[in-house]
């Protein structure tokens, strides 16, 4: 089963997408650090405690990192997020001066995930993320369950690592499927090629997988 095929079928099930910016691309990226091993939930709950504390990224950015981790207390790994959080903006200011992210939309896309893989913390899936979800730029998230389908489907090898994953993926995928590949992977991963007990028999792709579990 090609690529093309797979994104067709895929588009059957769960319909076509259109872009949508989420959110500005430093809260996309703040959000992304929050979301670590936790759950959207919690997660959320984090972010809008944080917003909600110190009102902007620059109230943040002058706050200390035990102020900022009582805000996202609940979120998980408090302690360990705010640092993160806390050195990531002084990473930005110190770069550019300012906490605007908006000259990543300029920048040539390697370039963009390179300087943002360059802050603490930050790899190639929140790297993605950002530049997906909050720019528009055709960059790949793969989180696990687009890893998880796309081993299963044979599209990447599964000793494969997470920046492996990322360019082939990106190699194989063209720049203006990649918003609704991505998102309609992870709807697939999560709904139907589940971890422990995927359900082949109601899944779109059953008859073109390989079925490498």
């Amino acid at each position: 089963m090609t690529i093309d095929q797979i994104i067709s079928l895929l588009e059957q099930e769960y319909g076509k997408l259109e872009w949508q910016s989420r959110s500005g691309p430093l809260s996309e990226l703040i959000a992304a650090i929050l979301s670590q091993n936790t759950s959207d939930v919690n997660s959320k709950r984090a972010f809008d405690r944080l917003v909600a504390t110190f009102g902007s990224w620059e109230g943040v950015a002058e706050a200390s990192i035990d102020q900022i981790a009582e805000a996202i207390k609940g979120g998980g790994l408090s302690r360990m997020k705010a640092g993160r959080i806390k050195a990531i903006l002084e990473s930005i200011r110190q770069d550019q001066g300012n906490l605007d992210l908006g000259f990543l939309r300029s920048l040539p896309l390697a370039e963009a995930k390179a300087w943002l893989e360059k802050l603490p913390g930050v790899g190639p899936k929140t790297a993605a993320c950002v530049l997906l979800f909050s720019l528009g730029r055709p960059a790949l998230p793969v989180d696990t369950h687009v890893y998880r389908v796309s081993r299963r489907l044979g599209l990447i090898d599964s000793g494969a690592s997470s920046k492996e994953a990322h360019r082939l993926l990106e190699e194989a995928v063209s720049p203006q499927a990649r918003y609704q590949f991505h998102l309609h992977m992870l709807a697939q991963g999560r709904s139907i090629c589940k971890a422990p007990r995927p359900l082949c028999h109601t899944c779109i792709l059953e008859e073109g997988c390989p079925k490498i579990i």
